[in-house]
């Protein structure tokens, strides 16, 4: 089925700064007329006095003071002002942001009754057939151990016929694992066509789905504090550290993973993971979810597509969370 027709890209701004509002808005407008009016005042009264008398400078400090204070104060006021109204609409574009996305979720799931076109039902024959031989390899994602996932994907290799000059993966494979990580870094834009068709595509598996709503509602949590993970310039780690990790190696030698070195997020993500039960909880689950499923994905997965996946907004939360919570300790 085309995806154009059925596609419906949303703002998810919160994986990515919003942009800068006017720089002058009401509360600059009403704080520069009372400051006008205050130094109008001031000069009628001097103006009326006649001056300062003397020169001693501490004098001169505190009309200073007396004159500069109030400016600031309603300077403040107008800065706090601001602050309010940008923490409302970011505010709002979160909540306009889940609601697109569930709203699409539900239009996609009324619209697979729809009648299709014999070119259309092939096309969809072929995707339930690629499905269907990488069923075992994300079915195990975020629900059994690291064991039991390579026991499910081996009888299936197995069942399956493969020619002996042919090593490599089933392309249909590769094609779920490439949707699955490019899914797990959310769409770029609201233009992003493609991102919105991978996602769509991964969120038909359940346990991808449990760690793409998983890592979702962390990342809106974080961008409440005013962390994106477009900000993050994590330290890069080789696959085989990541794969050393996904078998349950742990302590020094997987440290360097926790590769988020900003101080300002840590601290921020540290107070909020105290403060807030609601934000460890979801913390907490995301950092378990991403385990599991990473740990099922490493078995299945080349050293280029770990690099790739570590790479994404939800490895970097992974990483932000981890290295707060002690997971890589």
């Amino acid at each position: 089925m085309s995806d154009d027709k059925t596609e419906t890209p949303v703002d998810l701004g919160i994986y990515g700064r919003a942009e800068a509002g006017p720089v002058i808005g009401p509360p600059e407008i009403i704080a520069g007329v009372l400051t006008g009016v205050w130094l109008l005042g001031v000069g009628l009264f001097f103006l009326v006095a006649g001056g300062a008398e003397g020169g001693d400078p501490v004098v001169g400090i505190m009309v200073a003071v007396a004159i500069l204070l109030p400016i600031a104060v309603i300077w403040m006021g107008a800065i706090t002002a601001r602050s309010a109204q940008r923490m409302r609409d970011g505010a709002a574009r979160i909540d306009a942001a889940l609601d697109a996305l569930r709203q699409a979720q539900t239009a996609e799931a009324q619209g697979a009754v729809t009648a299709v076109q014999p070119s259309v039902e092939r096309k969809l024959d072929e995707i339930a057939r690629a499905q269907k031989k990488t069923e075992t390899a994300l079915a195990s994602f975020a629900a059994r151990p690291v064991a039991d996932a390579a026991a499910t994907v081996a009888p299936a290799q197995e069942a399956e016929p493969r020619l002996a000059l042919d090593p490599e993966p089933e392309p249909a494979e590769r094609a779920a694992i490439e949707d699955f990580i490019v899914a797990l870094n959310f769409p770029e834009t609201a233009e992003d066509t493609e991102g919105f068709r991978a996602l769509r595509r991964a969120m038909q598996d359940r346990h991808a789905a449990k760690l793409i709503q998983a890592s979702q509602d962390a990342l809106t949590l974080l961008s409440q504090e005013g962390i994106y993970m477009d900000d993050m310039e994590p330290d890069r780690s080789r696959p085989e550290l990541w794969r050393r990790f996904a078998q349950g190696e742990r302590g020094r030698q997987v440290a360097m993973l926790g590769g988020i070195r900003d101080r300002s997020s840590i601290t921020l993500t540290a107070a909020r993971m105290r403060s807030d039960p609601v934000f460890r909880d979801t913390a907490h689950h995301f950092l378990r979810t991403f385990d599991h499923t990473f740990a099922a994905f490493e078995e299945v997965a080349s050293d280029a597509e770990i690099a790739a996946l570590t790479d994404t907004r939800t490895a970097r939360a992974f990483m932000l969370l981890g290295r707060v919570a002690g997971v890589f300790d």
